[in-house]
């Protein structure tokens, strides 16, 4: 029995042919996520912005507009209602309210009272502001220490032109998809800050599986145009790539459809960036080793008998 490729083992596509276009692809992509962040925003959940949140879990299938209509009443500010996995579970999450701690209580006390005893409260939280605004910080640098110890490995393993460009298109990666959650509107909360983090994780591991191959090329052929010589390593690697992307795309979709409500944006957040990671370890990495100058190194004593001979 044959194994499945997705991609033929010979293939020979000139990516590098098509790199301008790549390149003003991705630049525009991330120009208008840039664009959409500071204007449009993420619609934190209540890890960063803070507020209240309650689970309940109803007698039977919840009715989200009975419910939505009840607390509505209530004059507490914007109300956000949603079943959570089953149809009878439900997540409610109120923006924080004015005043201190009490006001907070008494806002949890009334939705309490509102919703009677026909339901069982199965948790409840209150995050402050002081805390969401210090796990927004904490957030951000997470995402640049990670970016940072990222290139300085790739540093060391492989040469500064390498290190560059696969911290560009972590980059691009992270920003790409922060755009993504801007346009779609999903909460943006710190279990899809994880998935982020690990998008670049995914991302970067592809990225050096290619970087492997132009390095053993860069040995193996010294006559090879640079350019020709990036296709043929991305081609030799692009089965691996996509039967890879591929199979984890399988087990995230089935994370997204039967995983319930409570990992969606986690699950949405790695199906995206893993679409645009690959691209980009294909795409946007290696093509910009061209825009760095990459050079073939040949040691001193490999150098003088090439020179003898």
């Amino acid at each position: 029995m044959k194994p499945l490729h997705l991609i033929p083992d010979d293939v020979n596509i000139p990516f590098l042919k098509f790199r301008k276009i790549f390149y003003i692809a991705s630049l525009l992509m991330v120009l208008a996520s840039v664009g959409l962040f500071f204007t449009k925003g993420l619609n934190f959940g209540i890890d960063f912005r803070g507020g209240i949140l309650v689970e309940i879990k109803t007698n039977g299938p919840a009715d989200i507009n009975a419910l939505r209509d009840n607390l509505g009443s209530l004059g507490l500010g914007d109300v956000s209602i949603q079943e959570f996995g089953e149809p009878d579970d439900v997540l409610i999450q109120l923006q924080r309210q004015d005043g201190d701690e009490e006001a907070q209580m008494a806002a949890l006390a009334a939705v309490t009272n509102a919703l009677g005893d026909d339901v069982t409260i199965r948790r409840s939280e209150l995050v402050g502001p002081k805390v969401g605004g210090e796990l927004k910080e904490a957030g951000f640098y997470s995402v640049v220490i990670s970016l940072f110890l990222i290139m300085v490995y790739i540093w060391v393993r492989f040469e500064w032109q390498f290190a560059v460009a696969s911290v560009a298109a972590l980059l691009h990666d992270v920003l790409i998809t922060i755009g993504f959650f801007v346009i779609t509107g999903v909460q943006f909360d710190l279990a899809t800050l994880a998935a982020v983090l690990t998008v670049a994780g995914y991302s970067i591991n592809d990225t050096v599986v290619v970087f492997d191959r132009i390095r053993e090329y860069l040995r193996k052929f010294r006559k090879m145009e640079i350019p020709d010589l990036l296709d043929l390593s991305i081609n030799s690697t692009l089965s691996r790539t996509t039967m890879t992307s591929f199979t984890t795309l399988l087990a995230l979709i089935a994370l997204f459809v039967f995983g319930g409500e409570a990992i969606r944006g986690f699950t949405m957040a790695l199906i995206f960036g893993i679409v645009i990671g690959t691209y980009s370890s294909i795409c946007v990495a290696s093509p910009l080793l061209i825009v760095l100058r990459l050079k073939r190194k040949i040691p001193e004593a490999e150098e003088g008998q090439e020179a003898g001979a």
